[in-house]
């Protein structure tokens, strides 16, 4: 089960786990308030690609349907994807009670429907934005969590429900804390990417706007490698790691990479620095690497398939 699998995220996962797992029977539960299902319509012609014995159900439902035991009760899930959440930050701080609901109530009524039918193993969807402003660079797993936003704290609540009902119930976990991730499907609107709003802007001829002076650095891993991450984690019990590339980049340098794959030439306008904005975040991925996982999409070649994408 993928909740929020018609996502930016989600659906590279269920991409992922059918061009791994032909075998798997697939369920995508999302009430595409974000989510597309444009983004699933390869899926079926993929699956077809491997073999007939694919099965992908989709579900048009929310994780607060009071009800959503009874849907997870109608097939025997080995693993649940939890993908679906509110992603956005500023919306977090205009409307905390939303955001609480959602990425809270949310999570906890899909563990009470995971402990009701015995579904033993999650995998979560969580973000750096946890740690806060770095106290250290890069952040390792142990860095202290002092989230900036409603949507981080919601975050931290999240995870820590996920280890107590593991405590409690037995239900195994991984949680994967992502950096800023980029990729096709990506969303150039509403609580959209760095990455995607640079796309976006320039594909249309318009001047982008860059906060601050632009040495600002972040961590951008593509989407496809965290799907990797996703898969890899249903054979990892009781983990909680960073996903990342462990290097850093400018908001300039990024800026002049996609500049230069679009050939555009006018320069980004430069507007004050917005408050709580971090300057400098990358994390430390040696945790996950010693598990077997690594960061393959290399970010000027990622940001070429971005863009091509976008283009489409």
């Amino acid at each position: 089960m993928i909740t929020g699998g018609a996502g930016f995220i989600g659906s590279h996962i269920v991409e992922e786990i059918l061009k791994n797992c032909p075998e798997c029977d697939v369920s995508i539960l999302d009430n595409l308030s974000s989510g597309n299902i444009n983004n699933l319509k390869d899926l079926e012609k993929l699956s077809d690609n491997n073999t007939n014995n694919s099965k992908v159900n989709f579900i048009k439902n929310s994780i607060l349907d009071e009800n959503l035991d009874k849907i997870f009760s109608e097939k025997e899930y080995s693993t649940v994807f939890h993908t679906a959440a509110q992603i956005s930050v500023g919306n977090s701080l205009k409307n905390p009670l939303n955001d609480a609901n959602i990425n809270i109530m949310g999570i906890l009524n899909l563990l009470e429907a995971m402990r009701k039918n015995d579904i033993t193993k999650i995998v979560f969807s969580s973000s750096c934005a946890i740690y806060g402003n770095p106290q250290y660079l890069p952040i390792d797993e142990n860095h202290p969590l002092k989230a900036l936003s409603p949507y981080g704290l919601s975050k931290i609540t999240g995870e820590n429900y996920i280890k107590l009902y593991s405590e409690l119930y037995g239900i195994d976990y991984t949680i994967l804390r992502y950096a800023n991730v980029y990729g096709e499907r990506q969303d150039p609107y509403g609580e959209a990417g760095v990455i995607s709003i640079f796309i976006n802007n320039i594909l249309n001829r318009q001047i982008s706007k860059i906060y601050g002076n632009g040495e600002q650095t972040r961590d951008f891993i593509n989407v496809k490698d965290v799907a990797k991450a996703n898969l890899m984690a249903t054979n990892w019990k009781n983990q909680i790691l960073n996903v990342g590339t462990g290097t850093k980049t400018t908001i300039n340098e990024l800026y002049t990479i996609i500049s230069d794959i679009l050939e555009f030439k006018d320069s980004p306008e430069y507007c004050s620095e917005r408050d709580g904005d971090i300057i400098d975040s990358y994390v430390n991925i040696d945790k996950i690497k010693k598990l077997g996982w690594k960061p393959t999409i290399d970010l000027k070649e990622g940001l070429k398939n971005t863009v091509e994408s976008f283009k489409k």
